[in-house]
């Protein structure tokens, strides 16, 4: 009889705890519920903050944008005197870029961190709850590799946006081979294949191309591959190189600036349309919008940078012993005399000034003195990779191009499968 009721009593207390455990579980997972989620960005828990989100408008300053939030004009000095070393936040926000202000969870939720992004990667954080801190970020990001391929029938820029890969790589890929491609005579039917990376934040939000690895370009039935190789480690220098490791750049640029058409060549007898008469053109035109970008052909040292009622805003350089450029009828000039310039470094904008119908820049070559067609010119090629170099440059690209070979071009796909059909 006693062992019966012990046996109750313990079935009893065992139930009992049972409804208690049961009853903190439940009390648990309800505090759980009520638990706010951790929202991370920044580094920082915004579930601590007031989070107000916003971009730059036009004519906005950093201290307009502070004093808008309650703070004043004296703190807003010494904030953009602290980060100035960091980033220069006076003069360094740009119209139509997000910034993020974090405040104080209070009453008067006043501001204590300001961040701004540039960019979709890169941003600026200005901490000034306390002391004042700034320093520059970067949001994780994953790089994706992407294999593709494009056949030219009007432009490369179409055929990048036929295959929906950003515009980007028509850029880069026309400075890869501005040296030994002439982009203003591509040929309908000429062709490239590419192996670059993309670029994304949090796997999902695209954020632009990054380095082209490798690629391919076949102009005029002839095959030009290009590899990206870095020369020098401690100074992260990198350049291109084809299956051979020759470089693929040359002593001059193809052209003074990207994108744009040939109005006019080299000839001893034109009619020259604002004189109305026949006389030599002793340049090529090239015909772009106003205000683009003049880029300087080759490294040199700035010998002329002036304005004349025939050349109109002018800048001429010297390359060498040998060699000399001049780009005519700038809108502005961006090189003063005595100024060393490297190749692709931009000296002046695209105008109409001098003798001159039109927006366009005339492009002029001088060898030993005397003006030539630069088309004609059997130019210098630039220095080979290293031969301690060569090596280990030819077995690194060796994937690369078995790669690149296995792209498949879309009329090469369309054989393929009626192969395979068959």
């Amino acid at each position: 009889m006693l062992k019966k009721v012990l046996l109750c009593v313990l079935a009893i207390a065992a139930v009992a705890c049972k409804k208690e455990k049961e009853e903190k579980n439940a009390e648990t997972a309800k505090r759980e519920v009520l638990k706010p989620i951790e929202v991370k960005e920044f580094g920082f828990n915004l579930n601590n903050y007031v989070v107000r989100r916003d971009t730059v408008k036009s004519g906005d300053s950093f201290g307009e944008i502070l004093a808008q939030n309650n703070i004043d004009y004296a703190k807003v000095y010494k904030i953009a005197e602290i980060a100035k070393d960091t980033f220069d936040i006076v003069r360094g926000l740009r119209a139509g870029k997000p910034y993020t202000l974090l405040c104080s969870k209070d009453s008067l939720q006043k501001p204590e961190c300001f961040i701004y992004q540039p960019n979709s990667v890169d941003y600026v954080v200005i901490r000034f709850a306390d002391s004042i801190q700034a320093y520059k970020e970067k949001k994780p990001v994953t790089i994706v590799e992407r294999e593709a391929s494009g056949i030219i029938t009007s432009s490369l820029s179409e055929a990048i946006m036929e295959k929906e890969m950003d515009y980007q790589v028509a850029y880069d890929l026309s400075n890869i081979y501005a040296w030994t491609v002439d982009f203003f005579r591509l040929q309908r039917g000429d062709r490239f294949k590419v192996i670059y990376e993309e670029k994304y934040i949090d796997d999902t939000i695209y954020a632009g191309i990054g380095d082209i690895k490798a690629a391919y370009f076949k102009h005029n039935n002839k095959p030009f591959y290009s590899f990206k190789f870095r020369t020098d480690s401690v100074n992260k220098i990198s350049d291109y190189y084809d299956e051979e490791a020759n470089t693929l750049r040359r002593a001059f640029l193809k052209a003074p600036l990207e994108y744009s058409r040939i109005s006019s060549r080299y000839t001893k007898r034109r009619f020259h349309p604002v004189q109305k008469r026949w006389k030599a053109h002793l340049g090529t035109d090239y015909a772009a919008p106003h205000g683009t970008p003049i880029k300087a052909t080759a490294n040199g040292t700035v010998t002329k940078s002036g304005y004349t009622s025939g050349n109109g805003n002018y800048v001429k350089i010297r390359h060498n012993s040998t060699y000399e450029t001049q780009y005519l009828h700038m809108s502005k000039r961006a090189a003063r005399v005595g100024q060393h310039v490297n190749q692709g470094d931009v000296i002046g904008y695209v105008g109409s000034t001098g003798l001159a119908t039109g927006p366009h820049v005339c492009y002029r070559f001088w060898k030993n003195g005397r003006q030539v067609d630069p088309f004609k010119q059997d130019l210098p090629s630039a220095e080979p990779i290293e031969k301690e170099l060569k090596e280990g440059y030819l077995a690194y690209i060796q994937p690369l191009k078995s790669r690149l070979d296995n792209i498949l071009f879309d009329d090469e796909q369309e054989e393929f499968i009626t192969a395979v059909g068959e």
